[in-house]
């Protein structure tokens, strides 16, 4: 059989890489093996050659690759834990790459987790697929002219984004395909519930990584036409009379053990303002609807509305709130199972409004637990957000954080998506367009991480959908802004 491919792989001089090297060479389709690792490996296994790579991830490492990429086809597995190929897993990757006219293809795979053997499917890749933490699986399979194209367009080196660089760079021209199929099976040493994952990137020690994978997609940006330049509307906070300046929503289904205390976080607010609550209950049926009545008939600031449709999701519920002739000026987030950290926070974010002239505003917030305990990861500030460039990175983030508030006639315009996952994400970004979106970034907000969470620990197939509809939203946004730019002469 001919040999087409060229394998790269990292190592480490303390984990078993001759397990994916074995495998890799018992295909017949390999020419060579390149290992590539800051110091050279004893006993380098017979077709493997080893490359000088300070860090797997970085630009130098990436020009390595296609520096010593002689084949039609290249596998760069991105793990140092052994690979298990598929039977005939790399004459599928061929045969599909070549079918599709695909620069890359990536497939579904079994994960090895504590010694249970797992099903691990990924999602389609789509234009708004802007997230540095795209899972691809561990195994990418390129068309090496492809890639070779892709490096020859490098104009950053940077030391962490290099193969996020890369697919940015050869999604310009090609399509990356997902093959719906179990082609191998990888090991995963993360163990991690999803909802402890999440906050990873908000991770101080990974500021400098985040900074260049903000780089690497706003030139990706620029070079799609999908930049903005930082050229905002003008809000008129006086074009539209209220009565109230402000209104908390707090949209809720059965959260009996936990409303009482968000409506009890509201009413003890201290304003310079007249505001309300609105808490739009969809139907619950654990008791949580006599609990808001009996606050509501102690208190003139508490609206309930019980909507007549039964298919409303939170962002529905959101609506429904927003559109109702009692919503204040300024509409301010407030989760069933969550707090205001203390009373002064609502006089806070309706200040940030108007001294920021910002259609949105987005606070900071802590994790806590059952018992409004600190836990991990703490504070959540998302200090990526710069006036400059915050709505263009804002399409690879997967949030814009918490607590969040909206200027009401340009969210009545909007109005947010009837979903119950992403709806404050796409909201936001379709403020973004047109919008300067304002930043508090001391702590505002407690937000409950617990086992009854949506999403404290997600299954695969759950987080799939999630991540696909983030996408999905992205790329949405993302040609409302290639066309806007054309409309505009700019690209």
């Amino acid at each position: 059989m001919e040999k087409i491919i060229s394998c790269f792989m990292p190592v480490k001089e303390n984990e078993d890489f001759a397990t994916t090297v074995n495998q890799l060479l018992s295909t017949d389709m390999v020419e060579k093996i390149f290992l590539m690792s800051t110091e050279k490996p004893n006993n380098i296994p017979e077709n493997c050659e080893w490359i000088e790579c300070k860090n797997f991830f970085s630009t130098s490492a990436v020009k390595s690759v296609g520096d010593n990429a002689n084949t039609p086809y290249c596998l760069i597995y991105i793990k140092t834990s052994p690979l298990q190929l598929g039977a005939y897993a790399l004459e599928r990757f061929v045969n599909l790459i070549d079918d599709t006219g695909a620069g890359m293809v990536y497939s579904d795979y079994y994960e090895k987790k504590n010694d249970e053997l797992c099903a691990h499917p990924v999602i389609d890749y789509q234009q708004g697929s802007l997230r540095d933490d795209f899972n691809f699986g561990s195994a990418l399979f390129y068309k090496t002219e492809a890639l070779k194209k892709g490096i020859a367009k490098f104009s950053h080196e940077f030391n962490f984004a290099g193969f996020y660089d890369l697919r940015l760079k050869v999604s310009q021209t090609h399509s990356l395909f997902r093959i719906p199929e179990f082609l191998y099976t990888e090991t995963e040493l993360d163990t991690r519930k999803s909802g402890e994952k999440q906050f990873d990137y908000v991770d101080p020690k990974n500021r400098e990584v985040q900074i260049e994978m903000e780089k690497a997609c706003t030139q990706h940006l620029k070079e799609t036409g999908g930049y903005l330049k930082p050229e905002f509307d003008k809000i008129e906070f006086d074009k539209d009379e209220f009565e109230f300046e402000a209104s908390v929503v707090i949209p809720v289904r059965n959260r009996a053990t936990t409303i009482e205390d968000a409506i009890k976080s509201v009413l003890m607010q201290k304003t310079k303002f007249k505001f309300n609550l609105i808490i739009v209950d969809n139907h619950s049926t654990d008791g949580t609807g006599e609990i808001i009545e009996e606050y509501a008939g102690k208190s003139d600031l508490i609206v309930h509305i019980i909507p007549e449709r039964k298919d409303l999701g939170i962002g529905g519920c959101w609506t429904a709130a927003v559109m109702d002739r009692r919503c204040g000026r300024f509409a301010v987030q407030l989760d069933s199972d969550d707090l205001y950290i203390d009373e002064n926070t609502l006089q806070k974010i309706v200040d940030a409004f108007y001294e920021q002239q910002c259609a949105m505003v987005v606070g900071t917030y802590k994790t806590v637990n059952a018992n409004l305990e600190t836990i991990p990861p703490g504070i959540i500030d998302h200090r990526e957000w710069t006036p400059d460039n915050g709505r263009n990175n804002a399409l690879r983030i997967n949030g814009l954080g918490a607590p969040r508030a909206f200027y009401t006639p340009v969210l009545r315009k909007i109005k947010v998506p009837n979903v119950s996952y992403g709806e404050d994400y796409a909201a936001g970004l379709a403020i973004s367009r047109n919008c300067q979106i304002g930043r508090i970034y001391e702590p505002l907000y407690l937000c409950r991480r617990w086992e009854g969470n949506s999403d404290a620990a997600v299954d695969t197939v759950k987080l799939n959908a999630y991540n696909t509809y983030k996408d999905r939203i992205r790329t949405v946004e993302l040609l409302a802004r290639i066309a806007k730019n054309k409309k505009l002469g700019k690209s």
